[in-house]
């Protein structure tokens, strides 16, 4: 049986892209396609396989240049990438992996994280939002042709997954389908390990971008005082550096092992954004560390929340997505004692090895 893997793009270091190594593990003799390939700017991972681009990676060499681009020359590049001669077609998608030509005969697999946000849900970016007269003509037309040709690449699927529950009906209602699969996405549990005497600072993983909420961390963490460790790069870096006090440190480009450091000496680590699903507060669980989150979308899934019984909890949730709400947990959370055996115990539910079965499963039972 012969497998293609897609995926949007290869220029990041995020879940979805730890996800295509996963996939990678459980058909590791598969042709990997994308859109475009920057190797220092993705996971190492990546440059033990033979990568095939699309012609947009003569175009553009950031995510920046990427982005600003791909309506509509990143589509077109996608359309041109022929995917011929294959048993199985495995897409990992949110909005650009879809656009490829596909044999007719090819069972195509759709692993959707969300549907493309700047179609389906545009007020995720600041850019709509603080936009107003041609300008938010503009993107609405965009956004209406992007729902369009969104909608009529997702045809050529014919099996659908998704991350969770809330995900999988985002999808069932952009591209009418009445059946997806639900195959959480994996957790390198042996990345990570507990620490035996954990500091005295909070941690945030995160892509630094306008939906992730980070910048209400920090005006809570400005107020409390207490140490936070920022980890990640974004757009909006500069501008979250510029709100922070001398308690918030950030770091970027660090390799795994310091990263698994970070994540096992923390105090706890803190998920402000309503994510769709959310691997860091389960990497965060596998180093036996307790998470305080928003109390919504993908955790409520991968999560066991605090109702009373700290030693059979993984997190605490916060109720409303305010610097007040987040403070008062971190509050809360200070006169707790979670266990890390059963936080640990609990991740691995989520762990790689798991992933690699449910999908072999799934593809075989539909192939």
């Amino acid at each position: 049986m012969k497998i293609a893997i897609i995926h949007d793009d290869l220029m990041r270091r995020g879940g979805a892209e730890q996800v295509v190594l996963s996939m990678m593990k459980a058909y590791p003799q598969a042709d990997l396609y994308t859109m475009c390939y920057q190797p220092d700017l993705t996971y190492v991972e990546f440059k033990q396989y033979k990568v095939h681009t699309s012609v947009f990676q003569k175009l553009v060499k950031t995510e920046k240049a990427m982005k600003m681009l791909f309506f509509p020359f990143g589509i077109i590049s996608m359309n041109l990438l022929k995917i011929k001669g294959y048993d199985i077609v495995l897409i990992s998608n949110t909005f650009g992996g879809k656009y490829v030509s596909v044999d007719s005969s090819s069972k195509v697999f759709i692993y959707t994280y969300t549907p493309f946000r700047l179609a389906w849900n545009p007020t995720s970016y600041t850019e709509y939002n603080n936009s107003s007269g041609i300008k938010r003509i503009a993107f609405d037309l965009v956004t209406s042709i992007l729902r369009r040709i969104d909608a009529k690449a997702a045809k050529k699927g014919r099996y659908f997954m998704g991350m969770t529950k809330e995900t999988a009906q985002r999808i069932k209602d952009a591209y009418h389908v009445d059946d997806v699969k639900i195959i959480h996405p994996p957790v390198k549990c042996d990345n990570f390990y507990q620490s035996d005497s954990p500091s005295d600072y909070y941690l945030i993983v995160s892509r630094l971008e306008f939906y992730k909420k980070v910048d209400l961390a920090i005006r809570a963490f400005n107020k409390l005082g207490h140490k936070l460790v920022i980890v990640g790069n974004g757009s909006k870096k500069e501008a979250l550096k510029e709100m922070a006090k001398d308690n918030i440190i950030f770091k970027s480009g660090l390799p795994k092992e310091e990263i698994a450091s970070l994540y096992a000496n923390c105090k706890g680590f803190i998920f402000p954004q309503h994510e769709d699903y959310g691997i860091t507060p389960l990497e965060a669980n596998a180093s036996g560390r307790p998470v305080i989150a928003y109390g919504q979308g993908g955790v409520l899934e991968t999560m066991v929340p605090y109702t009373g019984n700290d030693q059979a909890a993984t997190a605490l949730f916060f109720k409303e997505q305010t610097e007040e709400s987040l403070i008062s947990a971190v509050q809360q959370f200070e006169t707790l004692k979670f266990n890390p055996g059963f936080i640990t115990a609990h991740a691995k539910k989520f762990d790689e090895s798991v992933f690699v079965t449910e999908l072999r499963k799934y593809i075989a039972e539909n192939s």
